[in-house]
């Protein structure tokens, strides 16, 4: 997701991870009471779960990853009811023979999953697409901030770069977003008077990589070479990128052996890479001074931005996006009602304006946004190598991990963990409202650490935490300024939803 963030970097705190180390050192009590009680101790168990035979068994859990039926969560919620339990040993994609090294120990519950947050613990090198990095090709040669430990000299002036890359424009964002997106319902509009329907997906393609441009960077992309085609060219770069872990609905053979078996030539792509480095070059003029004075390279500065931009912002609103409206849209016009009588008080009572006060003051929209990143976060899987013997601990249970294994957490169902939520299948928009709600924030890890947690610059947090949700309350505020209800038609797609809208209402009341 977004790299960016309107919170400056504050100092690294606590984590509540959960584990035991092996020496027995103590965990204090704050870090206890974050996740499981300190008054008890919890049985050992052995990992379970095999990794069958050398690449055999890794093609196996690969195809039954990607092919069997019921899809990825299948893959792992078999799993867990197989070895009744919840964390285990398992091969993960893409295996043989782009990844080294598949096996890993899954961490498939919200007792577990955070440990993957604790650096001290864990280390985060080249570990941002899992057990496989994509080639420097891609990057311009460098390893940009995602694949970076925070013990990296690197890290910490790169991660300041980007927190520098939205607070010199922060005024901007929400007038800038308005515009945009404001065009965007227009078009919208247009499309359902001549065919009954809109995309959705492609119209916010568009519309979001012209609002991270003209918002944080003050330059329109239409304007400059690259026209109209910045979303084009980025989405084939990520493909690239990210192909050993995709389906694209091709013949399973054709597929398997393309997209998962083999990587695809950076060379392919460099032409389409040079034109974004070339845009970004000058549109970013003023955050590369900004990395001068940070000691970082104004060409590694470029590639760093492009790539916070591009892969982190757009592609996190490529995704996050359809996923909201697409749970909206199943909510129904209830919902939806509340949603727009509540936006519409706020801003009415703001002398019209959306700002940051008018928006503090819409509380359901907030929380509606907060569940769509539980129920469906935009980034499913993290991943992080054990630096020491450790002990870490599900609901029940603590488990021995060695020095050097690899620890992945599936995030889906550490939020839909129905021992910390219930209804956890349910898309229920008010759930985090309240005292209650509050409480249950800190379950929400989209960013790679909880929800009321705040990046620094010494953890893999996503620095634009704060960014991402006040960019989707924006989405809120702007569909029901607009309209009383909408409906939607839901399909899948390679990178989250395929969303087609069919009505639009207008505003009523």
């Amino acid at each position: 997701m977004a790299c960016i963030s309107f919170a400056p970097p504050s100092p690294s705190p606590a984590r509540g991870a959960v584990i035991r180390r092996q020496t027995r050192a103590s965990v204090s009590a704050t870090d206890r009471q974050e996740v499981v009680s300190p008054k008890r101790r919890l049985p050992l168990r052995k990992v379970p779960g095999d990794y069958g035979p050398p690449v055999v068994g890794a093609i196996r859990d690969r195809y039954e990853y990607f092919y069997g039926a019921g899809g990825r969560d299948a893959f792992f919620a078999s799993r867990v009811r197989a070895h009744r339990s919840t964390v285990v040993r398992l091969n993960m994609p893409p295996g043989p023979f782009v990844a080294r090294d598949p096996r890993v120990v899954a961490l498939l519950d919200a007792a577990s999953f955070p440990v993957l947050f604790d650096t001290s613990l864990v280390d985060k090198t080249d570990l941002f697409t899992g057990t496989f990095m994509p080639s420097t090709d891609l990057t311009g040669g460098y390893r940009v901030l995602s694949y970076l430990d925070p013990s990296e000299p690197n890290h910490a002036p790169l991660k300041s770069l980007l927190f520098f890359l939205l607070s010199h424009r922060r005024q901007h964002v929400i007038p800038s977003f308005r515009e945009v997106y404001g065009d965007l319902f227009g078009l919208m509009e247009n499309d359902l008077a001549r065919v009954g329907k809109a995309d959705f997906g492609a119209h916010n393609d568009a519309a979001a990589f012209g609002f991270l441009c003209r918002g944080l960077l003050g330059s329109d992309p239409t304007k400059s070479s690259l026209g109209r085609d910045g979303p084009k060219l980025i989405t084939k770069w990520v493909l690239f990128q990210l192909s050993p872990l995709l389906s694209l609905g091709l013949p399973t053979l054709v597929e398997d052996t393309l997209l998962h078996s083999l990587r695809l030539p950076p060379a392919l792509v460099r032409k389409d890479y040079d034109r974004l480095a070339e845009f970004f070059r000058d549109a970013a003029s003023r955050v590369l001074d900004e990395a001068d004075r940070l000691g970082v390279s104004r060409e590694e500065a470029v590639h760093n931005v492009l790539f916070a931009l591009c892969f982190n912002s757009f592609g996190g609103m490529k995704i996050l996006f359809p996923t909201l409206v697409k749970w909206l849209g199943r909510a129904g016009a209830r919902v939806h009602g509340r949603l727009a009588t509540e936006v519409r008080a706020a801003v009415r009572e703001n002398g019209g304006e959306v700002s940051m006060k008018a928006l503090a003051e819409m509380p359901l929209v907030k929380s509606a946004v907060y569940e769509a990143l539980r129920i469906e976060p935009p980034v499913a899987m993290q991943y992080g190598r054990a630096k020491r013997d450790m002990v870490v601990e599900s609901h029940d249970y603590g488990y021995e991990v060695r020095e050097g294994e690899m620890l992945f957490g599936y995030q889906p169902m550490a939020t839909k963990d129905p021992r910390v939520f219930a209804r956890p299948e349910e898309y229920v928009p008010d759930r985090f409202l309240g005292e209650e709600g509050a409480r249950l924030l800190r379950h929400v890890v989209w960013s790679n650490g909880p929800e009321t947690a705040a990046p620094t610059l010494h953890d893999k947090q996503c620095a634009g935490k704060d960014f991402v949700v006040l960019v989707a309350r924006l989405l809120l505020v702007e569909l029901f300024l607009r309209y009383d209800s909408f409906d939607v038609e839901v399909g899948s797609s390679a990178l989250g939803s395929s969303v087609t809208v069919t009505s639009l209402k207008k505003a009523t009341f």
